[in-house]
C-alpha cells in the first residue's frame, strides 16, 4: 500500500496546482445551468489527483448562471452585475464541493466575499493550511471586487498560495493563432512565452492574469477538459494542450 501511494505521488510533476474552470464548462454542452455528468467527471479527476498527494485548488466561474462581464441589462450597473456574477460562482462552488464529498474526499469552499452561512472567507493562511491538510479548495467569488475576471482571480490565488502551475480548462485543446472553430487554418501552439500571449492578444487569459503568472513565475497550461483524464495528464507534465511560461 505504501509503495502504491509513493508511486502515485511520484508521477506528478506539479504538486500544488490551481485549476480554473469557467461556469460555461460546468454546464456541459448546454452552456447554461449545472450539468450533473460534468460535475461527476470533474469531481472524480480532482479526487484522483488529491489522493495522489496533489494539493489542488479550484477557481470556478459563474457564467452558466450569470456572467457579470457580459451584462445585457442596461438597468443593472456593472458593479451590481459583477456582484451577481460572484454569487453565481458560489452556487457552482457549493455544488462541486458536494460532488467531491460524495466520493469521500475532503473539500472546502472559501469565498472572497462574506457569506458566513455557506462558506468561510478566503485568507491565504487558511488556504495554505487546508491544502496541507489534504482538502480540495474551491475558491469562489472571484477576487471579491468588481471589474476583475475569474481568470485574474485564479492567477492571484495561484500566486498567494504558492501554486506551481495554473491549469486553464477550456473546450479546445490548447491555444491557437485564431479561433479554430471559425478558421480551419488556425495554428495550434505547443509552447508560448508570456510576452507573446500578451503582445498578440492570444486570449489565453486576460492580460492581468497573464502578468500575475509571469511575475510569480507560474506556468499556465491550457487544455481541453473534455479529453478523458486531462487533469491527471496535465499534472504529469504530458503535452495535453499549450504550455505558457518562460520555458520548459
Amino acid at each position: 500500500m505504501g509503495d502504491e501511494a509513493h508511486s502515485a505521488k511520484a508521477k506528478f510533476v506539479y504538486r500544488r496546482p490551481v485549476l480554473k474552470i469557467s461556469g460555461e464548462m460546468l454546464a456541459g454542452e448546454e452552456s447554461r445551468g449545472l450539468k450533473r455528468r460534468t460535475f461527476q467527471s470533474l469531481a472524480r479527476q480532482i479526487v484522483e489527483v488529491q489522493r495522489g498527494g496533489v494539493e489542488i485548488a479550484i477557481v470556478v466561474g459563474g457564467g452558466n448562471i450569470f456572467r457579470g462581464g457580459r451584462n445585457e441589462f442596461p438597468e443593472i450597473p456593472q458593479t451590481t452585475a459583477d456582484d451577481m456574477g460572484m454569487l453565481a460562482t458560489l452556487i457552482n462552488a457549493l455544488a462541486l464541493r458536494e460532488y467531491i464529498a460524495v466520493l469521500g474526499a475532503p473539500a472546502t469552499v472559501l469565498s472572497a466575499i462574506e457569506v458566513p452561512k455557506v462558506a468561510d472567507r478566503f485568507t491565504v493562511r487558511d488556504a495554505r493550511r487546508l491544502l496541507r491538510e489534504g482538502h480540495a479548495l474551491i475558491l469562489a467569488a472571484g477576487t471579491g471586487n468588481p471589474f476583475f475576471t475569474t481568470d485574474t482571480a485564479a492567477a492571484l490565488r495561484a500566486a498567494e498560495i504558492g501554486a506551481d502551475v495554473l491549469l486553464k480548462a477550456t473546450n479546445v485543446d490548447g491555444v491557437y493563432s485564431d479561433d479554430p472553430h471559425r478558421n480551419p487554418n488556425a495554428v495550434k501552439y505547443a509552447v508560448l512565452d508570456y510576452q507573446k500571449v500578451v503582445s498578440e492578444n492570444l486570449k489565453v487569459m486576460d492580460t492581468a492574469a497573464v502578468a500575475i503568472c509571469r511575475d510569480a513565475g507560474i506556468p499556465i497550461v491550457v487544455f481541453d477538459l473534455k479529453h478523458k483524464g486531462s487533469i491527471v495528464l496535465a499534472l504529469e507534465g504530458k503535452p495535453v494542450g499549450t504550455f505558457v511560461g518562460g520555458g520548459r
